[in-house]
């Protein structure tokens, strides 16, 4: 079995408003290294912090692996490490945010061995930094994907 380690950051400027995700993904014990991003024309900052460690996860080809999943994000390694996700389930997400993700995190999370770990984001981590530079970036590129799901529930809001 080998081991994977997934660093992630999301990105908003305006929270909501122009977003993005970077992943990078590193075999432990190989030079084997991918990048992934994406940008999207509405979303948050918490949407694109879980959609990084989603798409991260749903790379991963062998079921099984045994990952760290390295984010800043308090938000996501919080829910997870202290079990508040799994809760949020048992009530079918009712009254939480960001349930169409949450969902799709779960079902990635349960086919693999996931560990997290948070780190201060903005501290020269490099990975940490790399992603950052993913996300910003993705949210600035002039073609941006939509966030079908945030901009229908940002539209039941008004």
């Amino acid at each position: 079995m080998y081991e994977v380690h997934i660093y992630t950051d999301g990105a908003a400027k305006g929270n909501p408003g122009p977003a993005g995700y970077g992943v990078v993904m590193e075999m432990v014990g190989t030079p084997y290294k991918k990048e992934f991003y994406e940008g999207f024309r509405l979303s948050t900052n918490n949407r694109m912090e879980l959609l990084a460690v989603i798409v991260g996860l749903e790379k991963l080809k062998k079921s099984k692996t045994k990952v760290l999943v390295v984010s800043d994000s308090k938000y996501v390694v919080d829910a997870v490490e202290k079990r508040w996700v799994f809760q949020w389930e048992k009530i079918s997400f009712k009254d939480k945010k960001n349930p169409d993700l949450w969902i799709r995190f779960l079902k990635s999370y349960r086919k693999h061995q996931v560990d997290f770990k948070w780190v201060k984001g903005h501290n020269n981590h490099p990975q940490n930094e790399r992603c950052d530079e993913l996300a910003v970036m993705a949210s600035q590129q002039e073609k941006l994907s939509i966030d079908a799901f945030y901009e229908k529930e940002d539209k039941k809001m008004l």
